[in-house]
């Protein structure tokens, strides 16, 4: 398993609400969607590739966390599924607009609150939300 930044307390807390039963999975997607996120970030790392700045701990904690409540509030499970169709039928299939068609499709959708977290920390270039 790779770098996990939160832990389902941590998602407790940041949510106000008991963590899923399945709240390690959630955390461990959303890291690797965090770390894909932050492929030219620099920052001081330990041997197991873990942040050591205490400021870029808690970002990188905030934005996994905000990325695992983004996910459970829009009925994304982090495949890349989710938010694909503006509209779905079954029979006789229908599937409508796709809302990603001007999109990156590798690009990864952590959420709003995630990437203010890492903007504040410096970690995102751009303009703070």
């Amino acid at each position: 398993m790779g770098r996990v930044y939160a832990t389902p307390e941590q998602l407790t807390a940041w949510t106000g609400q008991p963590a899923p039963a399945d709240a390690e999975r959630l955390l461990a997607r959303a890291s690797e969607d965090v770390d894909s996120a932050l492929l030219t970030a620099l920052y001081a790392t330990n041997a197991a590739g873990m942040p050591t700045d205490p400021a870029v701990v808690q970002a990188l904690a905030d934005a996994t966390c905000a990325t695992v409540e983004y996910r459970e509030e829009s009925g994304d499970d982090g495949s890349g599924a989710a938010g694909r169709w503006g509209s779905v039928s079954l029979g006789p299939v229908s599937l409508g607009d796709r809302r990603d068609a001007a999109g990156d499709p590798n690009e990864v959708d952590l959420g709003p609150r995630a990437h203010r977290a890492l903007r504040r920390a410096g970690l995102l270039p751009g303009v703070i939300w």
